[in-house]
Order: structure tokens, then sequence, then C-alpha cells
């Protein structure tokens, strides 16, 4: 069986010779923009031999935002047009990526919800996550105002990178859900609205879709908040919510599940067996999670990205003991 129908088979619960496996991580540097970054992804995923790739959007965090001094000017944003920069250079990665290696491996392009995107653009603007906050309490409809034009902006690049640039979906990766940021109630009427309206635009246009539940830094998620949200795979961090790929699946209504490897990581400490483990017990944990799952509706990953200090040949030892079952 060839990546590209394995991939598509276990994304949509159907017989698999072997679970896929993808990780990723963050380009720095000459490797974050450009062709330095193209060619920095084509020579990961063939020398890992990985099953399907998923781009980052390494240089477009910050979504470009105005000055920001007063609630009011959170309305004056208006949605991006399809040859800004911001979503034409994006494109372009995407579709130079799919060009070389699409014909052989699914293709997945990180898209952020439009909270993910205001709140990595108010940093390049000079506020603090406290600050968007503190925003949000003096005049969350200007906020949310914002947010509808973000969502827009973000929908048209799902839409060309799918359409466009020939991906086969998006990791849309939402953000905000910890148990100190917004109740429920909260997130389902302030945030939710602008991460649903990017997601079922992307669905319109590919039914292989991907949704990261981000457990960034370590921080629990109200997981809840986003259980209904329409993707065929669902990523978690199993690790940081305590909810196994086991009784993740239950918890997300039968879909595929993607994950199972703890890969959290900072300047001084990296966790996990993906980083610590020797050869046997990396492969043995590796068939102990397809044995225990099994292998329909199974995709192999980790809670986020992986440190890029990692020594790929620990890729590959995953990838050669889940092709031996």
């Amino acid at each position: 069986m060839d990546k590209r129908t394995r991939v598509l088979n276990a994304m949509n619960k159907k017989e698999v010779d072997h679970v896929p496996v993808g990780f990723w991580f963050h380009f720095a540097g000459e490797e974050a923009s450009g062709q330095g970054c193209i060619n920095a992804h084509l020579k990961y995923y063939r020398e890992t031999d990985l099953d399907f790739v998923k781009i980052m959007c390494d240089g477009y965090f910050p979504y470009p935002l105005p000055e920001i001094k007063t609630a009011e000017d959170w309305k004056s944003l208006k949605p991006l047009t399809s040859d800004h920069p911001f979503i034409r250079e994006q494109v372009e990665r995407a579709k130079a990526i799919v060009e070389d290696i699409g014909k052989e491996r699914c293709v997945f392009y990180n898209v952020f919800a439009p909270f993910s995107s205001l709140r990595f653009g108010a940093e390049a603007v000079g506020l603090t996550d406290s600050d968007v906050m503190e925003y949000i309490r003096e005049d969350k409809n200007a906020v949310m105002d914002a947010l509808d034009v973000i969502a827009q902006s973000n929908a048209l690049l799902a839409e060309l990178l799918i359409t466009e640039a020939g991906c086969d979906g998006v990791y849309y990766c939402v953000q905000g859900g910890e148990y100190d940021r917004f109740t429920p109630e909260e997130y389902r009427k302030t945030i939710t609205p602008s991460d649903l309206y990017v997601l079922e635009h992307a669905n319109r246009f590919s039914d292989n879709n991907i949704i990261h539940m981000c457990g960034w830094a370590g921080n629990r998620n109200q997981l809840a908040i986003w259980q209904d949200y329409p993707a065929k795979v669902v990523n978690w961090a199993v690790f940081v919510e305590g909810l196994s790929l086991d009784a993740g699946r239950y918890f997300i209504g039968g879909r595929t599940s993607l994950g199972g490897f703890e890969t959290h990581w900072d300047e001084h400490t990296q966790q996990g067996i993906l980083y610590t483990g020797t050869k046997e017990e990396l492969q043995k944990y590796t068939t102990d999670l397809i044995l225990n799952h099994g292998k329909i509706g199974l995709m192999l990953g980790g809670d986020c990205t992986i440190d890029a200090k990692l020594d790929w040949e620990r890729i590959r030892w995953i990838i050669e003991a889940a092709r031996s079952i």
C-alpha cells in the first residue's frame, strides 16, 4: 500500500497495511522562510520516510495587525486578499512542496484558528497576552469584530492551500481553552464562532482536515469546548490532557485519532520516551500503542511539535516498528 492510500484509509477508518506515522518541528534561521524552508521540509520528510507531510507556517504566526492603542482600533481590520504576502507566500510555499512530494504523500498545512493568529499578531505590535484578555473584558465585541475579519482571511488561506496549492487538507490548530482563560460559556460565545468559520470553510474544499487541540506549554485545556468541531481526524495532547488514545476515541466520537507520543520540550528539558527511550523501548512502546488501539482509525504522532534537535534516527525507529505489524 502506498503512503497516500495508507493515510487516506487511516483518516477514513478503512483497512491499512500499517499505521501511518507523522512528526514535525519548527524550522529556524534560513530554513524558516523562502526556498530554504521548502528544501528543509523536503529533506526532513524524504530522509525520515514519514507517511505524510505537515507543512509548518513558520514565519507567518503573527497576523498583520495595525497599531492597537484603544479597543476601537480592533474594528479597523480589513480582510486580506489572495495577493497579500501573508496569504500568497504561504500558498506558494505549500504549492512548491506539494509539486515535489504530493504525488507520493498526503500534504497538510498548519492553519491557526483566528484567536491564535490575533494573539501572535498582538505580540508583534507590542501587546501582551494579558493586554488581549483585558481588551476582551473591556470591549468583547470590538475584539470579536477583529476575530471575524481574521477568520475571513484564514478561511481564504485554507481554501487556497487546498484548491490552488494542492494540499490534501489543513491541520487546524485551536488554542485558548486553558481552564484559567475562559469559562466554557465565555469561550463558546467569544471564540467559537471564528474557530468554526475557518474550519467549516476548509471542510467545503476537503473532507480530510485535521484538528489539533493544542496543549501548548503543557497547559491543560477544557477539551469539551472543541469536542464537536467537525474534522476528520483529531490530534490532542495525550500526556498533557491525561486522555489516552484508547479513551480519547470515545471522547471524539469514534473519529480517527492522531498522536500517542509525549513531545514536550523547552530550553531546559525534553520529556517522554521519544527523547529518552532506547531503540528497543521506543519500538515496543510503538507496537504496544498499535496493538492496544487496533490499526483502524489510528495515526501515530506527537502531542505537539517535537524538539528540532531530536535525532531523526529515533523517528525512523518508530516508523520501522509501525511497519512491522
